[in-house]
């Protein structure tokens, strides 16, 4: 499914606050990655990208052990499987901080299961809006 040019706009400058605030976190990211052009971006994820094509992995400048996901889930609500999927992900990498670039608010369920695994991960979840 192609998405819309307003989605695809949308995406792209999503992508690009999300690449500041890793950068501004002490992140490894490229200024070719900030910089970005929409032309770019459609070039890398092409027309008919799906928003879980978007997933970021980056690590620390200081530490390339200290590394982060960021998700962007293509459920309208995001509920425990797809919390599952990411965690199982993130424990087979030896990664424990994410981030989930969320349409609309979590599932009762996802957002319970974010509080039982906060000792293991550090979970934060922004909307899009």
């Amino acid at each position: 499914m192609t998405l819309s040019d307003e989605e695809v706009r949308r995406l792209h400058r999503i992508r690009r606050t999300v690449m500041q605030m890793l950068k501004d976190r002490g992140y490894f990211v490229t200024d070719t990655e900030l910089n970005m052009s929409k032309q770019q971006f459609l070039s890398k994820y092409g027309e008919n990208m799906k928003r879980e094509d978007l997933v970021i992995n980056k690590a620390k400048r200081s530490d390339s052990s200290d590394q982060i996901y960021v998700f962007f889930p293509d459920e309208q609500k995001v509920g425990v499987k797809t919390m599952k999927t990411y965690t199982n992900l993130m424990k087979s990498e030896n990664v424990f901080r994410a981030i989930l670039v969320v349409q609309q608010n979590l599932t009762p369920f996802a957002r319970t299961c974010i509080n039982e695994i906060s000792s293991k991960f550090h979970l934060e979840v922004f909307q899009v809006k």
